[in-house]
């Protein structure tokens, strides 16, 4: 039977090949805030103080799936230490290859009440925008499904205090079966296991 870790790693490597940059250096908060920071001075032309970044992700950083999804479509306005407004975007919309596109493993999140582990997750700019949890060839994807759902329902989980608030779309698969589905608010956030889920967006060969 195939290892979760071999799929995992035929995934990035079929990332890879779809110009995807892998980034194994970033395993943690830390390494994921100071990659976006990165990527956000840059695509926005500005340096911010320590304090000022700190501040922007106090700002963006919400539990709310809804207002994290906007934040990533429209031009929002941070005000500065001196005073004055920066306007700022998060994502191209309009020119996507003016976008920056990377892929991490083995991210793992702590916060004040949660301690987990990410399979792979895709970066727009640094910000995490899809996750995929894989499982071993024979075992079913919807064990991965169930693990998504315990992390969103662990109190003071990533999902609402980090950077991890921005995923859209979360990914399961064993390689045969690959399912998806959308990120949503936690009232909202809870599945049928009898519904038949997805189909097969992702496939690569060994």
């Amino acid at each position: 039977m195939q290892s979760e870790h071999d799929i995992e790693e035929a995934l990035v490597a079929k990332l890879r090949d779809l110009k995807y940059r892998y980034r194994p250096e970033i395993r943690d908060r830390a390494s994921l805030e100071a990659n976006f920071r990165q990527k956000f001075e840059a695509f926005n032309r500005v340096t911010l103080s320590d304090n000022e970044f700190q501040r922007l992700l106090n700002d963006i950083v919400t539990p709310d799936v809804y207002k994290a999804s906007r934040s990533l479509r429209n031009r929002e306005t941070f005000i500065r230490e001196d005073g004055t407004p920066l306007n700022y975007t998060l994502v191209n919309t309009k020119e996507w290859c003016k976008n920056t596109f990377e892929v991490v493993n083995q991210l793992r999140i702590n916060t004040d009440y949660s301690h987990h582990r990410y399979d792979v997750i895709l970066l727009i700019n640094g910000i995490p925008v899809v996750q995929i949890e894989l499982k071993a060839l024979g075992i079913s994807p919807r064990r991965a499904m169930q693990q998504i759902v315990k992390y969103k329902n662990d109190p003071g989980n990533g999902y609402t205090k980090t950077l991890l608030c921005f995923i859209q779309l979360f990914i399961v698969s064993n390689r045969t079966d690959t399912l998806y589905f959308t990120n949503n608010n936690s009232k909202h956030f809870a599945f049928d296991e009898e519904e038949q889920w997805g189909c097969a967006i992702i496939s690569w060969s060994l």
